[in-house]
């Protein structure tokens, strides 16, 4: 069942956009003692992006702002710019010098929304966080709390909520998470409710990067760095300005002189920080057949020996089987059938149907045909 139980006092996170803004005034239409908040997670928030595409200007926390007025609620910026730059952003940079590819609205919501931001909630005596993610909190009739996807997968966030455990979870509200209503409906929504961001534009890329360019802020953090690109054989194709530059699976912007001796395109199959080298093949050389992952977080109990289940390893990817066991510290997942694009430092999630069981994060993965056979 999901949980409808006595009115709560609820510590809303107010983005700025028509999601967080809807999902606020359902939780104070539902009866809630509902209180906005807007994390201001930069500490020169002009610099960040301009036209509504993130979540850390100064015109999202004025929206913000006018939505709580609208609904009626009290509205409080909270400063957490030096917790973000830590957990989040410099993060971020580090995964990515040691040959990574991170997640960080996963880690976002694992350090600030769901334990900087809960745990002075809690503290403040509120009873739980509300935000606009599209997933569902499940109550049993144990008393437990479990994790699912929304009811409308097409939406679906949980994959980047999968690292929430059961005790975050008790302080969890995704007031959107149970309804089927299509993106344009919740914009018709607000626009009913009077809420000014109906027609705001979705952010899709990463807030702290302002102008979307991931590999012209990686190389202005850590330095432009020439290195080879190398074949499976170990020959030079070409050079680039710094391995962190790349991701496993990348086809485009490789700038390699010379085609392929069978003409196909050629993928990034692995990142050497070491030596700096990136190494390049066919599509076929990037299928992982198994896989290592390590920190792993349950939502609820652990599970013991192995199973199978459903797997998901990126926010907007599908599901593929796997059987997977946790051996001592480390996520041991092999799959049904080879996947590829799979890279360290990305998360993977596992499900039990719609139930969000954890989520690991990916140290190794084993190749179908190892890089350079």
């Amino acid at each position: 069942m999901t949980e409808t139980a006595r009115p709560l006092r609820v510590l809303a996170a107010m983005s700025g956009g028509v999601d967080s803004a809807v999902a606020a005034a359902r939780a104070a239409e539902a009866g809630h003692d509902v209180t906005g908040v807007h994390l201001a997670l930069s500490a020169n928030p002009q610099s960040f992006r301009t036209g509504a595409r993130g979540c850390c200007t100064i015109e999202d926390s004025r929206d913000a702002r006018r939505a709580a007025d609208v609904i009626g609620i009290p509205f409080y910026v909270w400063d957490l710019a030096d917790r973000f730059r830590e957990d989040v952003v410099e993060d971020f940079i580090a995964e990515y010098e040691a040959g990574r590819t991170p997640n960080p609205c996963l880690r976002c919501n694992e350090k600030i929304k769901f334990a900087a931001l809960l745990d002075k909630a809690l503290a403040l005596g509120f009873d739980a966080v509300c935000t606009g993610h599209y997933a569902t909190v499940v109550l049993r009739e144990d008393g437990t709390r479990e994790l699912h996807r929304a009811s409308d997968m097409a939406k679906d966030q949980s994959y980047v909520l999968g690292v929430l455990d059961e005790k975050q979870l008790a302080h969890a509200m995704f007031p959107l998470g149970d309804t089927l209503t299509t993106k344009d409906e919740i914009r018709a929504e607000a626009e009913r409710r009077g809420l000014a961001v109906a027609k705001k534009p979705d952010s899709h890329d990463i807030c702290f990067i302002a102008d979307g360019d991931t590999q012209g802020f990686l190389a202005n953090r850590l330095g432009k760095s020439e290195g080879d690109i190398l074949d499976e054989s170990g020959e030079k194709l070409g050079t680039h300005d710094g391995a962190f530059g790349f991701t496993i699976g990348q086809r485009k912007g490789l700038r390699i002189g010379t085609p392929a001796p069978d003409g196909k395109p050629r993928y990034v199959l692995d990142i050497s920080p070491v030596n700096n080298t990136v190494t390049v093949g066919p599509a076929a050389s990037l299928d992982v057949t198994a896989l290592t992952a390590i920190k792993p977080r349950w939502c609820g109990t652990a599970p013991t020996g192995p199973a199978t289940y459903t797997a998901q390893l990126r926010a907007h990817g599908g599901e593929t089987e796997v059987t997977a066991e946790l051996v001592g510290d480390e996520l041991q997942v092999t799959f049904t059938d080879p996947v590829r694009g799979v890279a360290p430092g990305q998360a993977i999630v596992l499900y039990d149907d719609t139930r969000v069981v954890g989520s690991a994060t990916i140290a190794t993965t084993t190749r179908r045909t190892p890089a350079g056979v």
